[in-house]
C-alpha cells in the first residue's frame, strides 16, 4: 500500500510507554493519534476522522471492549483492533460480539504483523465506504428509473 500516510490510526492504552513505542514505530507509516484513556480516545474521535482504532483491553475505568461497544452508535465506521497482553477467551468472544472487533492481537506485538493488520483493516474500511457510496447511488438511480417508468405510463 503506497498511501499509508493517509491512514489515521488511533491507539488507546493507559501505559504511556506502549503509546510512545507505537508512535515511534508507526508514525512514519500512518497518521498516529494516541490516547491514555477511553475518555481521551472519544475526544480524538470527535475531532479527527479515524480509520482504524487499536485499544488495549485492560485499562482503568473502562476496558477496551467497553470502549469499543460504547462508540458504535456515534462512530460505527472505524475498524477495531483489540490489543492485550492477556489471553482470555471470554474477552475475545466479547470483543467480537459486543465491540465488533476485526482482530484480536496479543502483546507484545510484532511490528510487521501489526502494520499488515492495520493496512488490511484500512482496506476493509475503504471497501465498506465504497459499498455505502455505491448503494446510495444505486438508490438514486432506482428512484429516477421509477419516475421515468411512471412518466411513460402516463403518456
Amino acid at each position: 500500500m503506497n498511501s499509508n500516510a493517509s491512514i489515521n490510526v488511533l491507539y488507546i492504552d493507559d501505559e504511556s510507554h506502549n503509546l510512545n513505542s507505537f508512535k515511534a514505530g508507526f508514525r512514519r507509516m500512518f497518521n498516529v493519534f494516541t490516547a491514555e484513556s477511553a475518555e481521551e480516545g472519544r475526544k480524538v474521535l470527535e475531532k479527527q476522522l479515524i480509520h482504524v482504532i487499536i485499544t488495549d483491553q485492560r485499562m482503568p475505568v473502562m476496558t477496551g471492549i467497553e470502549f469499543l461497544e460504547s462508540i458504535i452508535p456515534d462512530f460505527p465506521e472505524p475498524i477495531r483492533i483489540l490489543l492485550t497482553g492477556y489471553a482470555d477467551i471470554n474477552a475475545v468472544i466479547d470483543a467480537i460480539n459486543k465491540g465488533q472487533v476485526y482482530k484480536y492481537i496479543q502483546k507484545p506485538w510484532m511490528a510487521e504483523d501489526l502494520r499488515i493488520n492495520i493496512e488490511k483493516a484500512f482496506e476493509i474500511y475503504s471497501l465498506r465506504k465504497e459499498n455505502r457510496e455505491l448503494t446510495e447511488k444505486l438508490l438514486i438511480v432506482n428512484q429516477q428509473l421509477e419516475f421515468l417508468f411512471r412518466q411513460s405510463l402516463l403518456s
